[in-house]
């Protein structure tokens, strides 16, 4: 029998369900236009049956830079993929939409009391981010996303979410495989298999600032098993369709062991 050993207890918030590999664009009918206060700015907007849903707001040609402010970063969104693995072309319907793209300018920082905390990740880097987290610009003819340092999930080099390296307080886990069988020994279908909210720690983040300022570092070690907050974290596929899950340490509950 596993036992439970208490970890920490956080807020639990609604779960963002992002699948790196499985999200999809809904169709539109068309597209309208329409200026907002700033000079230069246009904000584009996108019909759907009825419903107009904000998208990208563009940057006239003659701004040639975007600077963030405090602890923002721009991050510059990657493509979404046009075709499968198969090599077959993906309409722009069952288009992936992307969660990752490259940080290309970074913000001063922030300051806590009398410390001054620098962004800490750099120019270049492939980042992950938080499903609806940030502001959608449309700038030199690319997507960009202007967004809060804290709103990164990880800085990921490679097409695998194995590779994830968790920013902050952030945690990679891989999900346990639903149980096949009931206690009774029933098998169980795919529809009726219970998601587990168990998992094994794969990466951990340095850490995060408490309201002091001072360093707090995840007390969580790689190899654990641990139970999480049902409604936590960013769910992601792995390209061999292992389910991982990233989450902040606070949404941690237990630490389970043999």
């Amino acid at each position: 029998m596993a036992a439970l050993q208490p970890f920490k207890y956080g807020v639990v918030g609604v779960r963002s369900l992002p699948l790196f590999e499985g999200l999809r664009v809904a169709p539109t009918d068309g597209y309208a236009s329409s200026c907002i206060g700033t000079p230069g700015l246009v904000l584009k907007s996108r019909r759907f049956s009825g419903l107009v849903v904000k998208s990208a707001t563009v940057i006239s040609p003659k701004y040639s830079s975007i600077k963030p402010v405090g602890d923002r970063v721009l991050v510059k969104i990657k493509s979404s993929e046009e075709q499968t693995s198969g090599g077959i072309l993906l309409p722009t319907t069952a288009q992936t939409k992307p969660q990752s793209g490259e940080v290309v300018a970074v913000g001063e920082g922030r300051t806590i009391g009398k410390i001054e905390i620098k962004i800490g990740v750099e120019v270049g880097k492939q980042v992950v981010y938080s499903k609806y987290a940030g502001t959608e610009l449309e700038f030199n003819g690319s997507n960009h996303l202007l967004l809060k340092e804290d709103d990164l999930i990880g800085i990921l080099e490679t097409d695998d979410i194995k590779g994830l390296e968790p920013l902050n307080d952030r945690v990679l886990i891989k999900v346990a495989e639903a149980e096949e069988k009931t206690a009774g020994g029933l098998l169980l279908t795919q529809a009726t298999k219970e998601k587990p909210s168990v998992g094994t720690v794969i990466a951990v983040g340095p850490g995060n600032r408490d309201p002091d300022g001072n360093w707090s570092p995840v007390k969580l070690a790689v190899g654990s098993t641990i139970m999480y907050s049902k409604y936590a974290g960013s769910e992601f596929k792995s390209s061999d369709g292992a389910e991982f899950i990233v989450l902040r340490a606070s949404d941690v509950m237990a630490i389970l062991s043999s």
